[in-house]
C-alpha cells in the first residue's frame, strides 16, 4: 500500500510497538517532511503481510518504508530511502541509502551509497533506529543533490 504516513497502519505492521513507539516514529517522520518542504515529497509504502517475518525469501522484505525521488532532467535521478526491513535472521532492521545510478563496466542499474542498517534488538529499539534513519536521510536531503557529488564520493566510475 501507498500513502501518507499518516495513513500507514502501525499497531497491524509493528504489533508489538507502544503508543509512544509510534508517537515517536511519527515525530520522525515529521523531520522528513521539513526536509522535503519546496522538493519532492516522501512516498511511503508498508507491507502488512510482511509484519510478520515471512521466513526464507528471496530478497529483503520491507515492512515501511520511504523513497524521496530527486528527479532530474538529463542527468541521473537520485533516491534516498528509508526502510524498515526483515534481515534474513529474522531481525527487523532500519535501512537508509542513497541509490545513485551505476555507470560501471558491469551494468548493476543502481549502487546504494553510504547505506547503513540498524538491527533492532535487546540494545536498539525500532523508535531508536528509525530516528537514527531519519537522521542520516536528512543530512542527505541537505547535501547535494547531484548524482556525481554521490558518485565521487562512493569512489564510483562518472557518467
Amino acid at each position: 500500500m501507498r500513502g501518507s504516513f499518516d495513513d500507514a497502519p502501525l499497531t497491524a505492521l509493528f504489533p508489538l510497538s507502544t503508543t509512544a513507539d509510534a508517537d515517536s516514529l511519527n515525530q520522525a517522520v515529521r523531520t522528513v517532511d521539513a526536509a522535503c518542504v519546496g522538493r519532492d515529497t516522501a512516498d511511503w509504502e508498508w507491507f502488512p503481510e510482511h509484519a510478520a517475518f515471512p521466513g526464507a525469501w528471496l530478497g529483503t522484505p520491507v515492512v515501511l518504508g520511504a523513497d524521496v525521488i530527486q528527479h532530474a532532467d538529463g542527468v541521473d535521478q537520485l533516491e534516498f530511502l528509508l526502510q524498515v526491513v526483515w534481515t534474513e535472521a529474522g531481525q527487523l532492521a532500519v535501512d537508509a541509502a542513497v541509490n545513485v545510478a551505476c555507470w560501471c563496466d558491469t551494468d548493476h542499474a543502481t549502487h546504494d551509497v553510504d547505506a547503513i542498517r540498524l538491527e533492532i534488538g535487546n540494545d536498539t529499539s525500532l523508535p531508536e533506529a528509525f530516528r537514527a534513519g531519519v537522521e542520516r536521510l536528512t543530512s542527505w536531503l541537505a547535501a547535494p543533490h547531484n548524482a556525481d557529488y554521490w558518485r565521487a564520493r562512493a569512489g564510483l566510475p562518472p557518467r
